[in-house]
């Protein structure tokens, strides 16, 4: 499939979606939204798929929406805020709270790694702070934007931020606009984890390899749909879940498998059922 605004790599059991206008520090377009989410439904329904990594072409992440996008959005509006657009279930099994324009991701079954190479700013930190796990390199700068554009916190960051940064934190990076470096984002909690600049994908790439090789998909799979669907529970409904799901785990092949191969001193061989 040919795509207009991203590039799409398949392999290792690793789909690599790269954001692709690198002369615009990839920002945001509607081409780019509707691709991302096809690249993202396609590898989440290809067996050959277990990891899945975002990121970008050149020296940003994705510096938000494109300015000529948000100025015909301003012009075309006058004083009538714009409408929203109707975004299909990504997954109808999932909390509908999952099931939004760009909360789409914690509905993927698979992990979705943010190799964050520069500046993810406005709607570009949201989709970084919307994967399962961020890597950085040194370069990386956040920002949350809005408040210098006259907007709010928009798809949700007032949802997501708190919960991985704190309450204080986050008004503090929503109010100000301010630039967060690569480090400052480490100690935080915007990313897991710091690398060289240079060094940046080989570590994404030897991350992702291994939770694609060495792990159960299946147990993958499981454990991110409770981790999400958790923060709607009660303890003593994660704990119900839990039980219910590790009941399961063990009628699997997975689980076999994860015996056999650590009793045999082997690699595994998952299968993901």
């Amino acid at each position: 499939m040919s795509h207009e605004d991203i590039l799409v790599e398949t392999g290792d059991r690793i789909a690599t979606i790269t954001l692709n206008r690198p002369d615009k520090l990839n920002a945001w377009t509607p081409a780019m939204e509707r691709e991302v989410r096809e690249a993202m439904e396609a590898a989440d329904c290809d067996d050959a798929v277990r990891v899945i990594v975002l990121t970008g072409a050149g020296r940003g992440f994705c510096a938000g929406a494109d300015m000529a996008v948000l100025n015909t959005i301003r012009t075309e509006a006058g004083d009538r805020a714009p409408r929203p657009l109707g975004t299909r279930p990504f997954d109808v099994s999932v909390p509908p709270d999952y099931q939004t324009r760009y909360s789409y991701f914690p509905a993927v079954s698979k992990p979705v790694i943010g190799a964050i190479n520069g500046p993810a700013a406005g709607l570009g930190m949201v989709m970084a702070l919307y994967c399962d796990i961020r890597i950085a390199g040194a370069d990386a700068v956040f920002s949350t934007a809005f408040s210098k554009r006259g907007l709010i916190a928009e798809h949700g960051i007032s949802w997501m931020l708190p919960r991985l940064i704190g309450l204080a934190a986050a008004l503090d990076l929503l109010l100000s606009s301010r630039k967060v470096g690569a480090e400052e984002a480490l100690r935080l909690g915007l990313v897991n984890r710091v690398v060289p600049q240079a060094e940046l994908m080989t570590e994404v790439r030897a991350y992702a390899a291994d939770l694609a090789q060495n792990v159960s998909p299946r147990s993958m799979a499981v454990m991110k749909r409770q981790v999400y669907a958790a923060q709607f529970e009660t303890l003593a409904e994660a704990v119900a879940v839990g039980n219910r799901e590790m009941a399961e785990s063990f009628r699997s092949e997975d689980f076999r498998e994860g015996v056999a191969h650590f009793v045999e001193k082997r690699q595994a061989n998952f299968t993901g059922r």
